[in-house]
């Protein structure tokens, strides 16, 4: 009786779970086919005074040229500024910077994130009234020079927080890298582009975005406290009544790790930040969600209870597959061998199509994307890694949380022109 109630109880949990993941896959289905039924913005009148920021971290070797890719806007250059805020360096970052052209802005106290560097530039930003947006860049970025004008095509138009593509500068440069590239071109096309396309909220994605100074003003500056500044961001900016607009053709190019181990480091940051954001923000988030009748802040509190899910998933798996062996004859102490090896099949079965749905998967965003499947082979042959460890981090979140911010060497040390020329 008790093994009868426990499996209708697997199953119940089992088909919520199995609803709370066709919600995303409906969603991110009809939203990319309203995407392509819509027209890109109406090109507005440069007139968005843009303060164009970057926190760098021993970055000599690259940050000189995000101050170039900037610089070389194809936007009027006395409407933005570049300003490159270095921290915590031991190398001639903020003497490149601004050999380069840069405005240096140099934080002041301990700086432990770079949300910490965000919050003093918002403060210095809102003191004043020289600057409309602020654009937040990484240092290894690279801008493509209509980024501006298209930002400032969003925020003529309405938008007050607006994310930009994030695309890789060294997508077949490793496995690894590989794995980043395909999930951000996800990311981007069957979560951002599809709810920017329904009138719900897309999620800042840490560089290439834009906040307009009245946004800042409604929430006071630039306050994260998690591990994940953007993500933490998301939620406040749908607090504040003000949904992510997502404009794919703001493009920016960023250097995704390229081992195993700085993947490791800075997945597990992520993974921490989500947890951090999830138990602070969904009290808040569910709040508006009733009592503005907000679809956007509904949407984002369900995207936040996506590391419990996961979890969840897995609590139901381990279930299951103690009932299937109850079910078949454990006895005190002794195992039966059918029920063994039947669960085993069901395992190394559901694993089988797990690893094959996910190298399809990443196969179709490649050839989406228009790039060299060829040249990607390897990350599309493994992208079960990346999943399964992600996977694996969020458990082990659960238990131990990750509390530094750990820097990643960027070494892709290239121009626009020749990284497009590659």
């Amino acid at each position: 009786m008790l093994i009868l109630s426990l499996t209708k109880l697997t199953l119940i949990a089992g088909v919520l779970l199995m609803c709370y993941n066709l919600y995303f896959i409906l969603i991110a289905l009809f939203g990319a086919a309203k995407k392509e039924r819509e027209k890109p913005l109406p090109e507005a009148k440069p007139q968005t005074r843009f303060l164009c920021v970057a926190a760098a971290r021993n970055e000599e070797a690259v940050i000189g040229y995000l101050t170039d890719s900037l610089l070389a806007q194809a936007y009027p250059k006395e409407l933005f500024t570049v300003l490159i805020a270095p921290n915590n360096c031991t190398d001639n970052t903020a003497a490149v910077a601004k050999e380069h052209g840069a405005t240096l802005f140099i934080p002041t106290g301990e700086i432990h994130s770079k949300g910490e560097v965000l919050t003093q530039i918002a403060d210095e930003m809102l003191s004043g009234d020289d600057y409309d947006a602020m654009c937040v860049f990484d240092a290894d970025n690279l801008v493509d020079t209509e980024f501006l004008s298209r930002m400032n095509d969003a925020i003529v138009s309405g938008a007050e927080v607006v994310q930009g593509l994030r695309d890789s500068k060294n997508p077949s440069q490793s496995a690894v890298s590989g794995w980043y590239s395909i999930g951000y071109w996800l990311l981007h096309r069957f979560y951002n582009c599809s709810r920017s396309a329904l009138g719900l909220s897309a999620l800042v994605n840490g560089s290439g975005f834009v906040v307009t100074r009245s946004l800042l003003e409604r929430t006071e500056g630039w306050h994260t406290t998690t591990m994940t500044e953007d993500y933490e961001f998301s939620a406040q900016c749908v607090c504040a009544g003000a949904n992510v607009k997502y404009v794919p053709q703001a493009i920016i190019y960023d250097e995704q790790p390229i081992t195993f181990s700085q993947s490791w480091n800075q997945r597990r940051r992520w993974t921490t930040g989500s947890l951090q954001s999830f138990f602070k923000y969904h009290q808040k988030l569910i709040t508006r969600a009733i009592m503005h009748r907000s679809r956007s802040a509904l949407d984002m509190y369900i995207t936040f209870l996506t590391p419990l899910t996961q979890v969840a998933g897995v609590v139901l798996c381990a279930i299951s597959c103690g009932l299937l062996l109850a079910g078949n004859g454990i006895v005190i102490g002794k195992l039966a061998i059918y029920g063994f090896w039947r669960t085993a099949a069901m395992l190394s079965g559901g694993t089988i199509f797990a690893v094959i749905l996910s190298m399809c998967i990443a196969a179709f965003i490649v050839v989406l994307q228009k790039n060299k499947v060829k040249q990607m082979a390897k990350s599309i042959a493994s992208f079960w890694v990346f999943l399964g460890s992600y996977l694996l981090l969020t458990i082990l979140s659960f238990f131990s949380r990750k509390t530094t911010w750990d820097p990643i060497a960027h070494t892709s040390a290239k121009s626009l022109t020749q990284f497009k020329a590659e």
